[in-house]
């Protein structure tokens, strides 16, 4: 008998071409190991595998390693299975197609897989070709008529999984979602009244936080945040943007905006030499700026730096140009923005020249009544909308130092500033303390003082937040067991896991910078780019902290005084541990109170699903679980507002990088007994950062906004024409009654 046909006869049988597979995919095997990979049973099926393996070895299609005692492929046995693939794929294959995921239909190519295999995953290239072909067996057993790359690409994974080889499937991963979710994501968005923009940003920012977390951070960080151990805060940006920026508007007041560097499309604006072009300047910087931050974006100093250009103005005129500034800013610009207002002239800022404009030795001091007039039209254009419909964007931030209260200009801004308070809006930030001298605060609590380098320029403004995480510390307790030594490990480890985190996001935005993808931020000004990135902020905050307590002593922090001692014992600890990675790494980090309400719902959700329900202290109930965050006391609790107060100071020195106190506003309420609550603060408590909190409810109909949260429009009667305002937690959102 010829050679070819006593080869084909050796493999007539099923189980010995089987054998001869998985030889050439897996390499050598022993006896033993043949038998497992196929499940043949040693006590019933030794026998038939014997004979099958002898005729194996008697045609020399495989042969025995006597030092390692395996079997192993012959030449002709390799060229036997691809023959013997050959066939396979000459029996099953019809002429299948691909749509790609260039959105083109071609011609199914199995090469391709590996390619793919070596160029995505690293693997190496006799794996990927076994892969290949392992995958490319499967797809043609299929009746179907085309076949997608992501379908291709599942059954890769697949045999990549069965063969263990998990970290070649976890680069090879497709980012995306389902044809479902999109679905849904357009439905819930446009029930919440969204634009088509905030529905791009939100689908692409899923596929980002994906490849974040796939590709750009540890495993252990990645899984955390996944878990709900932690929240990497603003994930679909966090290789691209900075969360935060505090402004200094003498920049662009001195050298105008001259883009450069990928910007080559946009003109070039001159400094401005009226207050008009002076405030469409400021509106140009904030619409661009927003491009390459995710969250807030601050305007200190707002009425100073802009008072020398109402020099000769009458009122009539600037109070019509802010008005049209406001309105700008609300309509176009996507991120949040705060307006730093200046009561009085401060210390620091009195001999400092002029930028922009007036003569060569001109001080700010020289401008104290025009800026103080910029402030008081300010606020009445701000008070003039809160009756029809409020700007929530920009917000303004009242700053109150200790000459104020002395100062008759400086005592009726802050009357005025109480007035617009009793609507719920304008925020309050205590300057009055040493170590607040130089602060300088966004409407979410975001703070910036000479803490950095000492020196209030290069601390306070031109720089910001790079970002921050959430540590969820209900969860470090659940997880040690309620042991309290093993809690305070897993506040080390999860601060650890976060202080990596927004370390690696700062060395990747400094990657994106000298990409040239942030050219605003990196404008220069004589060779000084304009964002200090190295004198930002990495933030890491924390939620559920009076849940926590009360799991461990039984009692609410409001409730009982060793359950507010363990909670500052706790503050304290992550405060050191922060400050410790920061001095050592070099980085400026800090303890902050960050406010989410969604982040505080998801971390809940999260820890609810692992524990239970009845294990778990949560606000909100079991419909609407949330941790408490933004202030350590629950804010839903009745309990008298200096206990609230006394309360809240003791954790804002322990939180520079972020704090703000939310004060509710009861019925009857009127401006003077706000400003006595604001003089008690100032003089009696180190609250660095309050607002005085009222829901609002808008009707669409007459265009009139009342307090509270109307069932139905007071003015006209409509019930279906109703928004509901509120402050979750720091700024303000809209839904439906």
């Amino acid at each position: 008998m010829r050679l070819g046909a006593r080869v084909l006869k050796a493999v007539s049988s099923a189980l010995r071409l089987e054998i001869l597979r998985l030889l050439f995919e897996r390499g050598p095997l022993s006896y033993t190991e043949i038998m497992n990979y196929m499940k043949l049973s040693p006590s019933r099926d030794a026998g038939r595998f014997a004979y099958h393996l002898k005729t194996l070895l008697r045609m020399d299609l495989i042969e025995p390693d006597v030092e390692s005692k395996k079997y192993g492929l012959t030449n002709l046995g390799k060229a036997v299975v691809e023959f013997a693939d050959e066939l396979d794929e000459s029996g099953y294959k019809k002429k299948l197609l691909v749509r790609t995921s260039r959105l083109a239909i071609e011609n199914f190519d199995g090469n391709k897989i590996a390619e793919s295999l070596v160029r995505e995953a690293e693997v190496p290239i006799d794996l990927a070709q076994k892969i290949a072909r392992e995958t490319e067996k499967r797809l043609l057993k299929l009746d179907t008529k085309y076949l997608t790359a992501p379908l291709i690409r599942e059954f890769v994974n697949a045999v990549l999984i069965e063969r263990g080889l998990e970290e070649y499937r976890h680069k090879l991963t497709r980012l995306g979602f389902p044809v479902y979710d999109v679905t849904q994501l357009i439905k819930s968005m446009s029930a919440e009244s969204a634009d088509v923009e905030t529905i791009f940003a939100a689908a692409g920012n899923r596929v980002m936080e994906e490849y974040t977390i796939l590709k750009v951070l540890p495993r252990d960080i990645g899984d955390a945040h996944l878990s709900g151990a932690l929240n990497l805060n603003n994930l679909g940006c966090w290789i691209f943007k900075t969360s935060g920026l505090m402004h200094d508007l003498r920049f662009f007041f001195r050298y105008g905006l001259n883009f450069k560097n990928g910007y080559s499309a946009q003109v070039s604006v001159f400094p401005p030499k009226t207050f008009k072009s002076a405030l469409s300047l400021v509106v140009d910087v904030l619409r661009l700026s927003a491009t390459e931050l995710s969250c807030e974006q601050g305007v200190d100093f707002f009425n100073f730096f802009l008072a020398p250009y109402v020099k000769g103005l009458l009122a009539e005129e600037v109070k019509e140009e802010l008005r049209l500034f406001l309105t700008s800013v609300n309509l176009t610009v996507p991120t949040s923005v705060s307006l730093g207002i200046e009561t009085v002239l401060p210390n620091f800022l009195a001999e400092s020249r002029v930028s922009g404009i007036g003569e060569a030795s001109s001080v700010y001091a020289d401008y104290v009544d025009d800026s103080q007039l910029i402030a008081s039209l300010l606020l009445e254009c701000l008070k003039e909308k809160a009756g029809s419909k409020p700007f929530f964007n920009p917000s303004a931030v009242m700053k109150v130092r200790s000459k104020t209260l002395g100062d008759e200009r400086g005592e009726r801004l802050l009357f005025e500033a109480h007035n617009l308070a009793m609507d719920g809006l304008l925020y309050f930030a205590n300057l009055c303390p040493k170590e607040q001298t130089y602060a300088s605060y966004t409407a979410t609590g975001l703070r910036f003082a000479a803490d950095w380098k000492e020196d209030w320029e290069l601390d306070t403004i031109r720089t910001g937040s790079i970002d921050s995480v959430t540590l969820n510390l209900p969860r470090a307790l659940y997880d040690a067991g309620k042991d309290r030594g093993r809690f305070f490990e897993n506040l080390y480890d999860l601060s650890e896991k976060a202080l990596r985190a927004l370390e690696i996001k700062y060395q990747t935005i400094r990657q994106r910078a000298r990409e040239g993808l942030l050219p605003f931020l990196i404008q220069r000004g004589e060779e000084d780019p304009y964002l200090r990135l190295e004198n930002s902020s990495r933030l890491v905050s924390f939620v559920g902290l009076n849940e926590t307590a009360q799991t461990m002593t039984g009692k609410a922090i409001y409730e009982n005084s060793g359950a507010l001692s363990f909670a500052e014992e706790v503050v304290s600890y992550l405060s050191k541990v922060v400050t410790a990675y920061g001095q050592k790494q070099g980085g400026r980090c800090a303890l902050a109170m960050t406010p989410d309400l969604d982040v505080a719902r998801r971390l809940a959700e999260l820890d609810i699903e692992r524990y239970g329900l009845a294990e778990v202290h949560v606000q909100g109930g079991k419909d609407k679980p949330f941790y408490t965050n933004l202030t350590v006391t629950p804010y839903t609790v009745n309990i008298p507002q200096e206990e609230y107060l006394s309360i809240e100071e003791r954790f804002h020195a322990f939180t520079p990088g972020s704090h703000l106190v939310k004060i509710p506003l009861g019925e009857p309420e009127d401006t003077e007994h706000l400003l006595s609550t604001t003089k008690r603060i100032v003089n009696n408590h180190k609250i660095g950062f309050y607002a005085f909190d009222r829901n609002l409810t808008q009707c669409n109909k007459c265009q009139r906004t009342f307090h509270g949260e109307q069932k139905k429009c007071p003015n006209c009667g409509s019930v279906n024409t109703l928004t509901w305002f509120s402050r979750e937690p720091a700024l303000h959102r809209a839904r439906h009654p």
